[in-house]
C-alpha cells in the first residue's frame, strides 16, 4: 500500500493493511497529518498535537509487532470537540469552555483508544452541539484567527450540516479515516447525508455518554462516522458496551462485533415507506434519489411497505421543548465558578454569573437557555414540557406500529441538499426544519443510519435507515448489502 493511497482506504483497509504490517502507523498518521495541514481551509479541526499522535502511532507500531494489538491497532480517528480528551482541548464549540483541559477521556474515546485506535485531534461542531449547519461556532479552527463555519468538501460555499459538521468534512475530505459524532436531534445522520458518508446513530444507551459533554441527556448519543457501513460496523462495535459505573443511562447489553452480520441477506427484509417522509417539503431531486434506492433494495430482495408516522411534524416541537428544557438545566453548571470562562470584572456573584454567561455562550446557546427555562417555569410546565413528553411516548408508539408491518424503515436523513453558509442566518427555524425526519427516531431512542444513495444538483444525498430498539446489526447490514451493489459511497469530492 503506497502512502499517497492511504487517504482512499477505508477502516477496514487500514486495519487488514497495519496488521499485516504493509504500512506503519506512523507512516499512516504522517499522511493523514499532511493533509489535515494542506486542508485547513475547510475549518474541520480545532485542536492538532502531531507529537502526541505520532506518540500514539508508535505506541501502535509497538503493539502491532508485539503481536498484543487492538482490532483497530493504528487507525486514525478523530473526535468531536464534545467529548473530553487528555491532551487536547475539550472545548463544545464554545468560548465558556476555551482552553479547557480535561483530566480524563470519554469512555468512548478510551474504547476507541483500547482498540488501537491513534488520535488526530478535535474536530468543530456547533457550540455545545446546537445547531444544523456547523456555523455555531465560537472555538477558532487550527490556522485561523477567528471562529469559522466548517466548509462541505463538495461546495465550499456550502455547509456541512451539523453539529458534527467537523466529523463529516474529515472523513468525506480524506482528513480522516473516521470520526466521532453526537447525536441529539440527527447530528450524525444529517451532516452525514450532507457530505457523502455513513453514519450511525446507535439505540439510546448503547455506547456511554461519560465523558460526553452534555446537551440534552435523554437524547444525547454518541456514534461512529466513516465513508461505509463496513466501517461504522467496526468503530460500533469498538464504542458500545455497558458502562455502569460512570453512566446510568448506559444499558446493561454487552458489546457486540456488528461485523460478523454483514453477510445476510436482503431477501424479504420489508422495508417501511413512511408517506409523511416523501411528501410536500421534499426536494424533487432528493425524493428521485431516495426512490432509486428504493428501487435498489427491491432488486436485492427487499419489499417495499407503505407506513404510516402520523405524528411526524409534531416531532419538531416537541425536540425543541424537550432539548431546550434539558440544556438550560445542563448549561446551569457554566457558571464561571469551577471551571471554564469567568467574567473579569464584576461587583458580586450575582453579575458574576451573568456578566460569564454573557460572554461565554453564543446566540443560538442563549436562545434554546431560555426557551428551555421558560417551558421550565411555574404556570408553563404543565403547558408545554409535561405536553411535549405525553407527544413524545406517543411518537415512539407510532415507530411501534410501524414495525408490526416492516423491518427497516427508510426515508431522506434531510428535506434538502446543503444550503449556502449564511442563507439561515436570520431564520433560525429554517435550521429547525431541516430535522424533521431525523428528530422521530431521536425522541424514539431509536437507532438510525444515513448511507450516501445518490446526488441533486451535484451535492450529495442520503438515504436513511431506522430500525427497531437494537436492531444495528439489521441496519448495517442492509447499508452493507446497498454499498456492495453501488459506489455512491465511493464518490468523493473533486480534488480530494
Amino acid at each position: 500500500m503506497s502512502a499517497p493511497d492511504l487517504h482512499q482506504r477505508g477502516v477496514a483497509d487500514l486495519a487488514r493493511a497495519l496488521a499485516a504490517r504493509e504500512v506503519s502507523a506512523v507512516e499512516t498518521a504522517q499522511h493523514f497529518l499532511g493533509r489535515m495541514a494542506a486542508r485547513q481551509d475547510l475549518g474541520a479541526f480545532v485542536a492538532v498535537d502531531e507529537d502526541a499522535t505520532l506518540a500514539q502511532a508508535r505506541a501502535a507500531d509497538a503493539a502491532i509487532a508485539a503481536g498484543s494489538a487492538g482490532p483497530l491497532a493504528g487507525v486514525p480517528v478523530a473526535h468531536k470537540d464534545i467529548f473530553v480528551t487528555t491532551g487536547w482541548p475539550s472545548t463544545a464549540g464554545s468560548r465558556m469552555l476555551a482552553g479547557y483541559q480535561s483530566p480524563f477521556d470519554a469512555t468512548v474515546v478510551r474504547k476507541l483508544g483500547e482498540a488501537g485506535m491513534v488520535t488526530l485531534g478535535k474536530l468543530s461542531c456547533d457550540e455545545f452541539a446546537m445547531g444544523s449547519s456547523n456555523q455555531n461556532v465560537a472555538v477558532p479552527a487550527v490556522g485561523a484567527d477567528q471562529p469559522v463555519p466548517v466548509r462541505n468538501p463538495w461546495d465550499t460555499a456550502r455547509v456541512p450540516g451539523g453539529s458534527s459538521g467537523g466529523s463529516a468534512v474529515a472523513v468525506a475530505a480524506g482528513l480522516a479515516p473516521a470520526a466521532t459524532g453526537t447525536d441529539t436531534g440527527g447530528s450524525i445522520r444529517q451532516p452525514a447525508s450532507f457530505c457523502g458518508i455513513t453514519g450511525i446513530k446507535p439505540t439510546y444507551g448503547r455506547a456511554s455518554r461519560y465523558g460526553m459533554i452534555a446537551f440534552a441527556s435523554s437524547l444525547d448519543q454518541a456514534g461512529p462516522m466513516a465513508r461505509s457501513a463496513e466501517d461504522c460496523a467496526l468503530l460500533l462495535s469498538a464504542m458500545c458496551g455497558p458502562d455502569p459505573d460512570r453512566d446510568s443511562t448506559s444499558l446493561d447489553r454487552p458489546a457486540e462485533d456488528f461485523s460478523q452480520g454483514l453477510t445476510g441477506s436482503l431477501d424479504g427484509l420489508r422495508i417501511g415507506v413512511p408517506k409523511e417522509f416523501l411528501g410536500e417539503g421534499v426536494a424533487p431531486g432528493v425524493r428521485a434519489a431516495i426512490e432509486a434506492a428504493l428501487a435498489e433494495y427491491e432488486k436485492l430482495g427487499a419489499r417495499r411497505v407503505e407506513v404510516s408516522l402520523p405524528r411526524t411534524e409534531l416531532a419538531i416541537p416537541v425536540y425543541y421543548i424537550i432539548a431546550a428544557a434539558e440544556a438550560s438545566s445542563n448549561l446551569s453548571r457554566f457558571d464561571g465558578v469551577k471551571f471554564g470562562h469567568r467574567a473579569s470584572q464584576y461587583k458580586d456573584l450575582a453579575e458574576m454569573y451573568m456578566k460569564t454567561r454573557a460572554e461565554g455562550f453564543g446566540d443560538e446557546v442563549k436562545r434554546r437557555i431560555m426557551i428551555g427555562t421558560y417551558v421550565l417555569s411555574h404556570g408553563y410546565y404543565d403547558a408545554y414540557y409535561l405536553q411535549a413528553q405525553k407527544v413524545r411516548r406517543m411518537i415512539a408508539d407510532d415507530f411501534q406500529a410501524a414495525f408490526r408491518d416492516c423491518d427497516v424503515i427508510a426515508g431522506p436523513a434531510a428535506p434538502t441538499v446543503a444550503w449556502a453558509i449564511g442563507a439561515h442566518s436570520d431564520d433560525p427555524v429554517a435550521d429547525y426544519l431541516a430535522d424533521i425526519f431525523t428528530l422521530p427516531g431521536s425522541l424514539a431512542g431509536l437507532p438510525g443510519l444515513s448511507l450516501p444513495c445518490g446526488f441533486d444538483g451535484g451535492m450529495p444525498v442520503g438515504l436513511q435507515l431506522i430500525g427497531n430498539y437494537f436492531a444495528e446489526g439489521r441496519l448495517l447490514n442492509a447499508a452493507h448489502r446497498f454499498q456492495q451493489a453501488t459506489d455512491w459511497h465511493q464518490r468523493t469530492p473533486t480534488g480530494f
